[in-house]
């Protein structure tokens, strides 16, 4: 027997961190775990009966929290309403001490003029609780690293506070760094030995910086966590039961599967089921992507989370809660999302060589330097000045910073970029899957065509109108849009009869109009001959959702609809191509629609009448192949594709779902910015990788310096301060990115 748990971790501050809970649980027999550090969970398959205990035990062997999470626990009902933590309120209280105390001691201590006399003893006093209080999540990372022989990040900038804040401290009370009236130069060249030699400015910034970073990085995990709880309150939090004869609303926790329970027009279904009586029409673009209203009647099945726009129905639920189809796309999603990497940790990776590296070459610096002169101080320094030019600020920055003004040029222009896994998966992608509705289309029915078999397409169009003006359908509310944009008055009918699913009927001027499927009129007496069948079954076809009009028993016209190919669209599928990728449309439509659409925007490959798991078999199987998929879509129905996928981009316009589960968002749902959102993304991608080289260069040239005795521990703060400031500096550069030009205005895009 087999089972899986799921565990909410606590404690984990770096991908070394995930790798080492992953090793410890898969050490339980029986077990195999999947940490992922990113939601803070780890995923454990059971093969047998394992005591959850145990895995938790295992967790707390290696210096971390956990406990099981119950995935019946009730969704809360705000997308943004989970709270803050303790540790995230601690974290944000640390990072605006530290700004407050920090900036005063940097700008003091790297530029001369604002060293007033004492002002060294103020640094002091500015720089004890950054050193202490503030920088205790590196101490304590690096203090429970120690305990189990472990080093990561944590434990470098643990050491380089520590160091340099003990090193002024130990210069202010035993040498000359201490006098009153002492001021400090930043010399670009300066030796070993000074006893001016005061580093509170090097513990101070980088306290700031990475517990900045850290900040921003818990904000980032918290709004991923959304994504599923988003997912979930697409479903009804009541639900109107059927009990013999009377009707109960009650909260949707008390249904249960084989419960009869009663939906009325507007409202959404409450779960999975089949329609016992009734019928009617209702909009499930939220789940299947369906952009044209299904209709339903008798013996249908419908899903949890859709919307009935027609008439009441009475439904018998087959899936409840966890068993809804709901449920299993969440699930779906979480899964999707567990096996992704993370790029943004690479500097923890490389610290685990790194780190004690830079620690070891430290000792035996001030070893080698104090054998060789017998002086301490020459070799305290020596040491000092190596874990400071090594302190990891810069290291820090490359990332973030570049990630900040990426994501903040991104911003002006309506382009969300999540983090560093976008900006490296845009570099490799091969094959971009887009979907239809709201995506490459508008997700909004408009007039194509009209086709008057009698009479003129304003005649078929004012009957029309005259019995649909009064409708909620989506079919209707297009054609009155039609009407009013020809300007077309139609009279108001009387005794209008809907036929739900089917159409409506109603007198007109004395004469018996019907709008509705062609089918529908045929059975209540109206003649069409086999041209007419013809010319019906050619615009079907084509793509167009079609209704035809009849006055008494004979065919007056059809009128064809169909979704509207954004503006931007053919252009943005272009530049796709361009960039040397392959564009594939993946929709829930039928094929004659989706093939319409492709064509229209010159799409090649077609993937039709799809649903959500088809979709995500679809991105698994082109990855299998060795294709480094982007989903591009906005719907609930392609939450696990985009999940999945390597590069996930969002629709603005579309669910909460979708852009919870991408990795960039297009706000105004313009897909040529899609085109922008990749070429932003590589190039901030590029940014990043210039800094980490400039970080880690930096340090392998300035190491060797150091240790052979030829900076001061002053000119090592003022290079790891200039390294950070070049990495600020070269990021900055991406302000200078720009828009594809679009096309001139008036351009049409097509119909289909």
């Amino acid at each position: 027997m087999s089972s899986i748990v799921t565990l909410s971790l606590t404690g984990m501050t770096c991908a070394t961190c995930a790798g080492r809970i992953e090793t410890s649980l898969n050490g339980v027999e029986g077990a195999h775990a999947t940490v992922n550090f990113a939601t803070e969970r780890a995923t454990v398959n059971l093969d047998g009966v394992i005591d959850a205990t145990h895995l938790i035990d295992a967790v707390k062997r290696v210096g971390y929290g956990a406990v099981v999470v119950d995935d019946s626990a009730p969704v809360p009902d705000a997308a943004d309403d989970e709270p803050i933590s303790d540790d995230m309120k601690s974290l944000r209280w640390r990072v605006i001490v530290s700004a407050v105390l920090g900036i005063p001691v940097i700008l003091m201590s790297m530029i001369p003029a604002l060293q007033f006399d004492g002002w060294q003893w103020t640094a002091l006093n500015l720089t004890t609780p950054l050193a202490t209080w503030a920088a205790w999540p590196f101490h304590s990372a690096a203090l429970k690293n120690a305990r189990h022989g472990a080093t990561n990040m944590d434990t470098l900038v643990s050491l380089g506070v520590g160091v340099a804040y003990l090193w002024s401290v130990w210069a202010l009370l035993f040498t000359p760094a201490g006098m009153t009236g002492m001021h400090m130069d930043m010399p670009l060249f300066g030796s070993v030995g000074s006893d001016h030699a005061l580093y509170f400015e090097s513990a101070a910034a980088v306290t700031l910086f990475l517990l900045a970073g850290r900040y921003l990085e818990a904000v980032s995990k918290r709004d991923a966590r959304r994504a599923l709880r988003a997912l979930m309150r697409l479903g009804a939090t009541d639900v109107v039961l059927l009990m013999g004869d009377r009707e109960v609303t009650v909260p949707i926790a008390a249904l249960a599967a084989g419960d009869r329970f009663v939906v009325k027009p507007g409202a959404i279904i409450a779960a999975d089921g089949v329609v016992e009586s009734g019928a009617s029409t209702v909009d499930a673009s939220m789940v299947t992507g369906e952009s044209v209203p299904v209709e339903v009647g008798v013996g249908s099945k419908v899903v949890g989370g859709t919307i009935v726009v027609g008439g009441q129905i009475v439904v018998t639920a087959t899936g409840v809660g966890s068993e809804s189809e709901l449920a299993r796309m969440t699930r779906m999603v979480e899964e999707a999302q567990a096996g992704k990497a993370k790029i943004q940790h690479l500097a923890d990776r490389v610290s685990a060589i790194f780190v004690p590296a830079v620690i070891v070459l430290a000792v035996l610096g001030f070893a080698g330097w104090w054998a060789a002169t017998a002086e301490v101080s020459t070799a305290m320094q020596v040491a000092v000045a190596t874990l400071v030019i090594a302190c990891p600020c810069a290291l820090g920055l490359a990332t973030p910073m570049a990630l900040l003004v990426g994501t903040g040029v991104g911003a002006k222009f309506g382009i969300l970029i999540r983090g560093t896994d976008a900006l490296e998966n845009t570099r490799r992608i091969t094959t971009v899957v887009l979907d239809k509705t709201g995506t490459l289309t508008t997700g909004r029915l408009s007039v194509g065509e009209i086709d008057p078999l009698v009479g003129t397409a304003e005649s078929v169009l004012r009957d029309a109108v005259a019995l649909e003006r009064a409708s909620e359908h989506p079919l209707a509310a297009a054609i009155v849009r039609e009407a009013k944009i020809r300007g077309i008055d139609a009279p108001v009918a009387s005794d209008t009869v809907p036929a739900v699913g089917r159409g409506i009927s109603g007198i007109v001027e004395g004469h018996i109009i019907r709008v509705g499927k062609l089918d529908w009129l045929i059975e209540a007496g109206v003649h069409v001959n086999d041209t007419d069948r013809e010319r019906f079954a050619t615009l079907v076809r084509h793509g167009f959702t079609v209704v035809a009009v009849s006055r008494d028993t004979e065919l007056h016209g059809f009128i064809s609809l169909a979704d509207t190919v954004k503006p931007t669209t053919v252009e943005a599928v272009r530049g796709l191509v361009a960039a040397g990728l392959t564009p594939i449309l993946l929709t829930g439509d039928n094929e004659s629609v989706a093939t319409s659409v492709a064509n229209a925007v010159g799409i090649a490959k077609v993937y039709a009448n799809v649903s959500p798991g088809d979709k995500l078999d679809v991105v698994q199987s082109l990855q299998a192949a060795g294709e480094v998929v982007a989903m591009v879509g906005d719907g609930v129905n392609d939450a696990a594709a985009l999940a999945a996928a390597d590069l996930g981009i969002a629709m603005g316009q579309g669910t909460d779902v979708a852009r919870e589960a991408s990795d960039i968002t297009v706000v105004s749902g313009d897909l040529l910015l899609v085109v922008d959102a990749i070429r932003l993304s590589r190039r901030t991608l590029g940014t990043i990788r210039s800094n980490l080289v400039w970080a880690f260069g930096y340090n392998v040239v300035a190491i060797p310096i150091a240790l052979a005795g030829l900076l001061s521990p002053v000119i090592a703060g003022l290079a790891m301060a200039f390294s950070s400031v070049f990495v600020v500096l070269n990021s900055t550069r991406l302000n200078g990115f720009r828009l594809t030009p679009r096309r001139a205005s008036g351009a049409t895009a097509p119909s289909v």
